[in-house]
């Protein structure tokens, strides 16, 4: 793992500069560091002695850059080690948040520290509602036990409702519709008696007729 060029004794420095009233372009350009490495240190060592510093770094042994990851800021986000990856839309909402109300810093500059785009930051969720959808499938689906969500799908269009098949399959889902499969043909237990043998003429009950040439 590559060490950092910064010990945790020049990381307070640098935040204390910044403290003093030093603005952020000029601490980053003066120390030659980024704007995410500086606020992801912010975020780590933010108020701290260089004693809890050390502690906090492990020591010494955790680089002091390691808190954005290196060059994968947008996936560690503000936190560093601490968090798990900032991977699905709705955990980047939420980094970017908790990152403007820690830092009080605006949603653009937060946006690209952690690396989510704004208008998925500022999507809302506009879905319909289904409730009326889900209750006739449901009841359809109980009518029609062995029907899956195809002939459902057929059912619903004759009753002049019309959805597009993921919507269908989605709510098909989401309300455990799913036919459970028929078993495999009962076959008998254990073993057959064995034919018993005639022991005179005519006891099989049937006659056989001779061969023809």
């Amino acid at each position: 793992m590559k060490r950092s060029r910064f010990t945790e004794e020049q990381v307070i420095g640098v935040l204390r500069e910044h403290e003093a009233g030093l603005k952020t372009p000029e601490v980053c350009r003066k120390h030659g560091i980024s704007e995410p490495t500086f606020y992801a240190w912010k975020a780590k060592f933010g108020g701290m002695s260089i004693p809890d510093a050390r502690e906090a770094a492990g020591g010494g042994e955790c680089p002091a850059e390691e808190a954005v990851g290196g060059g994968h800021a947008g996936q560690r986000g503000v936190e560093g080690h601490h968090g798990k990856k900032v991977v699905t839309p709705a955990a980047r909402r939420a980094a970017v948040t908790a990152a403007r109300e820690a830092h009080g810093i605006s949603e653009r500059r937060a946006g690209s520290i952690i690396g989510a785009d704004r208008s998925a930051t500022r999507y809302r969720h506009r879905r319909a509602d289904d409730a009326a959808t889900r209750q006739r499938l449901k009841e359809l689906a109980a009518e029609r036990r062995r029907f899956g969500w195809r002939r459902l799908k057929l059912l619903l269009e004759r009753e002049e409702i019309r959805m597009n098949h993921k919507r269908l399959r989605r709510l098909y889902a989401e309300e455990r519709l799913q036919v459970r499969r028929r078993g495999g043909r009962k076959r008998a237990l254990g073993t057959r008696a064995p034919m018993a043998l005639p022991q005179g003429p005519n006891q099989r009950g049937h006659w056989t007729l001779p061969p023809t040439r």
